[in-house]
């Protein structure tokens, strides 16, 4: 068991590589703060990641420089209404070694380590199921042969709310998966003349690698050290329980407007970047702030709103931030 002295030098490094991490991507993306924390909380923490936004706002750029800047291997994905579920896990080809002719396997783009899924809801559901056993088990299964994925392995999605034309939702099962679901807001005037100021000049920014696999993978491990004492995991179960309707606890919007609510796998993924956050934060221990911050972008894409809520124009943002003002 690790000294006193031990955990906090290994906590001050992650605040220091992390810190590291989050200025050199800022190297490249402009302003987007929350978004980046909470990207990098997600891969900490070892989990996946939906970016929602509108064309244009940096999202693949983010994902691409993040691989760069922890020495991954990366690979893209444009999703589309064609696509098949070969294209991303790969299939069996035919081929000839000394006068014989065999069946190998040709892996697919999701044999890396940060697989960019472009558009993730341009393709249809049955290419989208593709990726759920990869993004759960990080193997994949053809022809009855089960593949390893690399180590470690983040899909990090893409999808526009705004085109709903030629658009499959995502299915709630795979929704779950997302360690998290960010939102990409517009930028501000600031923040957008810096981005002419950098896209439209001669000057091109380019980025050295922070860590690499073996790195994040220790972080990982450190991460899920972090304390978590039984009133601050009674605040998450409790956060996620007043999400579902029939919780005597659940607040009238969740009564009204709620189909159904986060599931364990909700408050796993809860817990997990709430101790990413306290680390981040030089602490070693979780704290009922870290569970509330973390509550919005671990819960929002898990509820499913009924028939009322969706014509009253509920998001699943005010649900939630309801289900926090319970206290």
């Amino acid at each position: 068991m690790a000294t006193i002295e031990e955990l906090d030098g290994e906590t001050r490094a992650f605040r220091e590589t992390l810190d590291r991490l989050q200025k050199t991507l800022g190297r490249v993306i402009v302003g987007q703060q929350e978004v980046v924390d909470h990207v990098i909380c997600a891969v900490v923490a070892g989990g996946h990641v939906l970016l929602e936004g509108a064309p244009g706002l940096g999202k693949t750029l983010l994902v691409r420089t993040l691989a760069d800047c922890m020495a991954l291997g990366f690979a893209r994905v444009q999703f589309t209404p064609d696509l098949m579920p070969a294209d991303i896990t790969g299939t069996n080809v035919i081929v000839e070694e000394d006068g014989r002719r065999g069946f190998r396997f040709h892996e697919g783009p999701v044999f890396t380590s940060v697989l960019l899924a472009d558009e993730i809801n341009r393709a249809t559901p049955k290419t989208q199921s593709a990726l759920l056993e990869a993004m759960q088990e990080h193997a994949v299964t053809v022809t009855g042969q089960r593949h390893t994925l690399p180590t470690p392995f983040f899909v990090l999605a893409t999808q526009n709310p705004i085109e709903m034309e030629g658009t499959y939702p995502l299915p709630e099962a795979q929704l779950d998966r997302f360690l998290l679901k960010v939102v990409v807001p517009y930028p501000t005037k600031g923040e957008l003349t810096e981005v002419l100021d950098r896209t439209t000049g001669t000057v091109t920014s380019a980025v050295e690698p922070v860590l690499d696999g073996e790195k994040l993978l220790g972080f990982q491990a450190l991460a899920r050290e972090v304390v978590l004492a039984p009133e601050v995991r009674d605040r998450a179960a409790t956060l996620v329980l007043r999400t579902h309707p029939q919780n005597d606890e659940a607040p009238d919007t969740v009564r009204r407007f709620v189909r159904y609510g986060a599931s364990p796998r909700g408050a796993q993924s809860l817990v997990s970047a709430a101790k990413v956050r306290a680390l981040r934060q030089g602490r070693c221990q979780v704290d009922f702030q870290d569970v509330d911050a973390m509550a919005l972008p671990t819960l929002r894409h898990r509820l499913i709103l009924n028939f009322e809520g969706e014509a009253e124009g509920i998001s699943p943002d005010d649900v939630v931030r309801d289900v926090l003002k319970r206290g």
